[in-house]
């Protein structure tokens, strides 16, 4: 079985098809969040730490980092929000940007083997992103598209994986430091997303034999009670093979589906975690019942 190990400076994350679900965190992201885009720019990260703290109690493993805002200097943001966030918690980090300097300058702060976020099947993105990779160890998501786009055909989108992890190989990266995103689309605006999904992370696993995730609510996106989607769709897809999702660990009900699912996929021996975390505590009253009980039994069995 394909383990692809990240870590920070003191905690190990073993992502694989006989492992928990890895849950990365997708808070720290200023795409869509006005308030924390301005509070970024200004160099003010107490938002960041609050939803760095939030997430890692929820029961994130990892944790990504995004500072894209315009017109700031994101190269710098990031760096900085990386070693705030490394002092605050032990959990590994995904290092996100589209800006090969702003990823350059996450990995060169970073202390540990960072998840870099992402490459694609772009030629020049491949010849810059990859080397990166390469010079700090790190592990990569390849997301499944190229010059032409993002394809419907899921058969278009697993090539354009398996162009990836052939050329991270090249450039001397092992194909479990890579990790598939296989592009989830809109279940809204198409229809066949789900199914599409389902087959390019069965064929990841069973043919490539590499790791995958994805940005879970990417498949809900205009339609209401989204989290109840997500949780129907991280479900299925751990069943076919799904590895690890860049998520939302505030939302219970993700969580609950995602613990859900490692039990019945085996990856929660004796199903002790999901014990510890939904079994209900005894009342006091109900523990001094049960001890009086326990007393008049062995008062009728001494008569």
């Amino acid at each position: 079985m394909t383990i692809t190990l990240v870590s920070s400076k003191n905690r190990e994350v073993r992502i694989g098809f006989d492992q928990s679900f890895c849950i990365i965190g997708e808070r720290i992201n200023p795409t869509g969040r006005k308030v924390l885009s301005e509070e970024m720019k200004n160099g003010d990260y107490s938002r960041v730490e609050a939803d760095a703290l939030a997430q890692v109690a929820a029961g994130a493993h990892m944790l990504d980092v995004n500072a894209g805002i315009p017109l700031a200097d994101e190269p710098a943001i990031l760096a900085e929000c990386i070693q705030l966030v490394q002092s605050l918690t032990d959990v590994p980090l995904s290092i996100d940007s589209s800006i090969v300097a702003a990823l350059e300058s996450g990995l060169s702060v970073y202390q540990g083997k960072a998840l870099v976020n992402s490459v694609t099947g772009e030629e020049e993105r491949l010849e810059s992103v990859l080397p990166l990779v390469k010079k700090f160890n790190a592990v990569v998501v390849a997301i499944s598209n190229d010059e032409t786009g993002i394809s419907e055909d899921p058969d278009v989108r697993f090539e354009v994986a398996r162009k990836i992890v052939e050329r991270a190989e090249d450039h001397g990266i092992p194909r479990e430091d890579v990790i598939v995103d296989p592009l989830v689309m809109p279940i809204g605006a198409l229809n066949d997303a789900g199914r599409q999904v389902m087959s390019i992370v069965r064929r990841l696993r069973e043919e490539l034999k590499v790791n995958s995730t994805c940005g879970a609510s990417n498949i809900s996106f205009g339609l209401p009670n989204r989290n109840g989607l997500n949780s129907a769709f991280l479900a299925m897809a751990i069943g076919a093979g799904m590895t690890s999702a860049i998520t939302n660990p505030l939302h219970g009900e993700v969580m609950q589906a995602v613990s859900g699912a490692d039990v019945m996929m085996g990856n929660d021996p004796d199903c002790l975690r999901w014990i510890k975390k939904y079994r209900e505590p005894v009342q006091d009253s109900e523990t001094g019942s049960a001890r009086e009980r326990g007393r008049n039994r062995r008062r009728r069995s001494v008569r």
